[in-house]
Order: C-alpha cells, then sequence, then structure tokens
C-alpha cells in the first residue's frame, strides 16, 4: 500500500463512514520489556500498514474536530497546539496516500518525528469518540507518517530562494528554538542558533533518554536545518563566550528560547548527603555519556546495584525509572505526593476533563516486568534524607498524606524508612536560570522567574522576543514548538515594520 510519488489531492470527507464501529483501538507495539531494557534502543515499533489504515478509518471527522483546537478548557489544554490537521491525514493515510497526508502534517509541524514520540497527545483525549469508547490512534499514525516520508525520500533540504539582510540570533536549540529558527529560515532571513551545550537540541537531546526519542533523528533534522542555511553554534555560553551588547549590536532581532531547566529543590534535613541529584542531572549525563563513549568513559552517575527512589511523577520521572533499570538498579521505587489518579472511563462526563486519570507509562511498564509489580508510592512525603559517617545516602524517612479541600495532612503513626542509596529529584521546575543574561538584556521577568512577553512574544525589550518554556514555563514539546513558531512569525512582521519605518 502507500505511494512513493505524489497523487492529485481529492476533497477531504469521511474515508469511511463505519470507520469507528467496525474497528477498535489497537494498541502501539512496544518491544518486549525483558528485552528492551538490556540496551539504550528506542522501544517503539510501528503496526503494520494495513492496520494504520484502518486506525485511521475510526476517525469520524467530526463537525468540530476538538483533536486540533489547541485550545484550554477548565485549565486543561484540548487538542494539538500546532492545530494539527489531524482529521485530514486520518483521512488520506485510511486512503493509502501517504505522500499527501505528510503533506498536510508537515504544513503545521516542523518536527512531527519529535512529537509524534514523546508527546503525551492531547489531541488523543480531545478526540470526539473518546466520549464512549476509545479515542483514535492520533500519535501513531502521526509518527508513522513522518517516518514514512524519511524512509520513501520526500524529504530534503529547500533552502530559502531570496535571502533578506536581516540576522537573528536564537538563543537555545529546543523545540521552541529549533521551531522558531525553521521558520525564521524560511521567511528567508539569516538565523543563527546559540547552544552552551555540545550539541544541538536542549530538552530532546539531553533531556529525553535515547530509548524514547533516537538521538540520531534529531541529528538528521539538524543536518537538514544545517543544508538550508541555519548556522549552528555549540559550546557557546551567551552571557559569557558572547556578550548581551553584542547581541544586540550584532543582530536585527533575538530570540530568548533558552527553557526553564531551573529544578525544583527538596530542602530538607539530609539534602547534602552524596547520591541525590535533580533529576536532569542524571538524565544528561546518562545520555552523553552514552553518545560519547557508549559508556565506556563511565561519565554517568551509575546506579548498577543500587536501591533508587524517585521523587516525583510526570514523564521525567518515568525516564529515570527507565534509565535505572538500563543500568540495573537493586530496586526502584517512584513517589507520589498526589492519591492514585482514578481510572480512565470513556463517558460524556469524563470527557474534556482535567481531572488525573491512572496510567502506566513505559517506565512503570519496564519496572513492573522486571520486579513483578508497579513502582508507585502514592500520597508520600519525603521528611528526611539519611547518610552514613561519611555522608554517603543510605536511605530516607517519609510518612503517608492524605489531601483534604486542596490541603495536604499528614497521617500520624505512617512514618516509614526507605533503603536508598540512589535519589533522584523530578519534582518539575520552578523557571529559567539565566537571571544574569536577562538582567543584561533589560527584559522583564515574572513571578514564577519566566519571561515576560505580550501576545505577539515580545519582551519589554524592542528585537527581543522569547518563546518556549522560558517565557511559558514547564510545558510540552508541542508547546514549545508552537511557541517558536509564532516568535518567528512575530519577529518577521517586526523586522518589515522596521524596514518600512
Amino acid at each position: 500500500m502507500g505511494e512513493d510519488k505524489p497523487s492529485p489531492l481529492q476533497n477531504f470527507g469521511m474515508g469511511k463512514t463505519t470507520g469507528f464501529i467496525e474497528y477498535s483501538r489497537t494498541l502501539p507495539i512496544l518491544r518486549d520489556v525483558k528485552t528492551r531494557v538490556q540496551n539504550w534502543n528506542e522501544f517503539h515499533a510501528h503496526l503494520p500498514e494495513g492496520e494504520l489504515q484502518k486506525q485511521g478509518a475510526r476517525c469520524m471527522n467530526c463537525g468540530i474536530p476538538f483533536c486540533h483546537t489547541g485550545a484550554t478548557f477548565e485549565g486543561a489544554s484540548v487538542g494539538c497546539p500546532l492545530n494539527n490537521l489531524i482529521p485530514e491525514w486520518n483521512d488520506l493515510v485510511y486512503r493509502g496516500q501517504w505522500y499527501e497526508a505528510y503533506k498536510r502534517l508537515a504544513l503545521t509541524n516542523n518536527f512531527p518525528e519529535f512529537t509524534g514520540r514523546v508527546c503525551p497527545a492531547p489531541c488523543e483525549s480531545s478526540c470526539v469518540l473518546g466520549i464512549n469508547e476509545e479515542p483514535v490512534m492520533i500519535k501513531e499514525i502521526e509518527v508513522s507518517i513522518i517516518d514514512k516520508a524519511f524512509e520513501m525520500g520526500w524529504i530534503s533540504a529547500n533552502p530559502p530562494k531570496n535571502r533578506t539582510n536581516k540576522k537573528i540570533a536564537v538563543i537555545g536549540s529546543g523545540p521552541a528554538g529549533l521551531a522558531c529558527a525553521d521558520e525564521l529560515n524560511k521567511f528567508g532571513h539569516n538565523v543563527t542558533v546559540f547552544e552552551r551545550d555540545d550539541r544541538i537540541g536542549g530538552l530532546l537531546m539531553y533531556g529525553i533518554p535515547n530509548m524514547k526519542l533516537d538521538k540520531k533523528l534529531i541529528e538528521r533534522r539538524v543536518r537538514l536545518l544545517s543544508d538550508e542555511g541555519i548556522e549552528f553554534l555549540t559550546n557557546v555560553k551567551v552571557g559569557e563566550d558572547i556578550s548581551a551588547g553584542d547581541l544586540k549590536e550584532d543582530f536585527d532581532a533575538v530570540v530568548l528560547a533558552c527553557g526553564a531547566p531551573q529544578p525544583r529543590d527538596l530542602s530538607i534535613e539530609g539534602r547534602n548527603a552524596n547520591g541525590i541529584h535533580f533529576a536532569m542531572e542524571f538524565l544528561h549525563k546518562n545520555t552523553k555519556s552514552l553518545l560519547d563513549s557508549d559508556h565506556s568513559d563511565e561519565a554517568f552517575i551509575n546506579v548498577r546495584d543500587k536501591n533508587v527512589i524517585v521523587i516525583g511523577g510526570g514523564d521525567t520521572g518515568t525516564d529515570c525509572i527507565a534509565t535505572s533499570l538500563r543500568h540495573g538498579c537493586k530496586s526502584v521505587t517512584q513517589f507520589e505526593i498526589m492519591p492514585k489518579p482514578i481510572d480512565k472511563t470513556y463517558t460524556h462526563d469524563s470527557w474534556l476533563s482535567k481531572i488525573r486519570t491512572f496510567q502506566i507509562d513505559y517506565g512503570q511498564e519496564e519496572a513492573k516486568g522486571i520486579f513483578g509489580s508497579d513502582p508507585r508510592e502514592y500520597c508520600v512525603l519525603t521528611k528526611k534524607f539519611v547518610a552514613d559517617r561519611n555522608g554517603n545516602l543510605t536511605g530516607l524517612e517519609t510518612v503517608n498524606v492524605e489531601w483534604k479541600d486542596g490541603k495536604l495532612f499528614e497521617i500520624k503513626g505512617s512514618e516509614k524508612s526507605w533503603q536508598a542509596e540512589k535519589v533522584f529529584l523530578a519534582m518539575g521546575f520552578v523557571g529559567a536560570e539565566k537571571a544574569c543574561l536577562f538582567k543584561e538584556l533589560g527584559v522583564a521577568t515574572t513571578a514564577r522567574q519566566t519571561i515576560f512577553v505580550n501576545e505577539n512574544k515580545q519582551t519589554s525589550v524592542q528585537k527581543i522576543f522569547a518563546a518556549g518554556d522560558c517565557e511559558r514555563g514547564q510545558s510540552l514539546v508541542v508547546w514549545a514548538i508552537a511557541d517558536g513558531r509564532k516568535a518567528a512569525k512575530s519577529v518577521d512582521e517586526y523586522l518589515r515594520q522596521t524596514q518600512n519605518n
């Protein structure tokens, strides 16, 4: 099935009017747990093309497709922030028109090979079919489209035919920075991306483990962007290697896309014990060592034969579990301070709800497969870290809590001691860490330690813009890409206005 060349684009419709009745949702293919934890390869495998077509046929092409609204409803994200044309490429996949499906996907998403692997898919939780049964498998179809496009050779460097004389600096090469640079380059501007690490990609490169997002995919995309004319400079610390003054003088516009990597700490007794690390330190060092030497340099935090505790949930906590398992930890436990979420139900009342629902991510699935049980412990508050006379971590002490009217109360008599030689703090992030650079540039910041921007992503300083987590706060890769695209559009409009004045 499929095709290796374009065919005439047709009117979009509902390819199979009874598809959502005839076909059930198929689970994505994940490699066997005990096999995949033996290496750092991606754990995801594609469904057969025929099955993907059936999954595309489940899309009802709703009159109001909430899947691509990119809105906020009762504090929760609804649909895709990129406004991906999901019903259209679902229909095209059902029809076997893969090239057209790729073209529709590429209209709104710069990097589907990233989002199709790491995005938690708010589009799926917004699918109208989810009112009474499992939603359409949107994420799996998305990543299959882009992977097929690369496989078939439909994607190649396409530099702009005309260049302006405008120079833009993008600070940070995560998803927001890359998307912004890509769009600005398409406008014909001259873009330079500054990255403080030794590799391009930011959070995509060093914040997400290789088994979840193969770094070869990032390198492939960066080569394409470079071939299209974007200049990438690594190992450059803006504010040290290049001053804020030089940025303002040498560039017509500056986009700050430096993320919000300042981690939330846990300031309790024993915090200085050896063996307590922020989650991102663990993940960063692991991936760098893997890429540099396949771990032979031992420049990573080794948890082999160690009892590991991860404090905090979310994607980062899951990634710490999966990474620890691959290094051969003795045990792994994950503390969550919130109660166990309710089971997901497919009813009108639960649809588009912001209520957390229970799910098992890949890390918990692997821990259960290796050790026999889900590693998560709910309503647990860590009170104290315990160390030996040499200052090395040996364990921690906790108490169970309950929640009433949004307030936390400790449960007397629930105190417990845990053995642990390694603890990873994965409790989220509290803002950007480049306060000195922000001060040099003169940009205003918010109470959340993020950069203040207006609706056009412009900061309080002329010709300086911001995109992604550094202005939004900790969020999803898909939101970062959307912010980067919006910032690029605003920069282009600003440059055209200043040129005409």
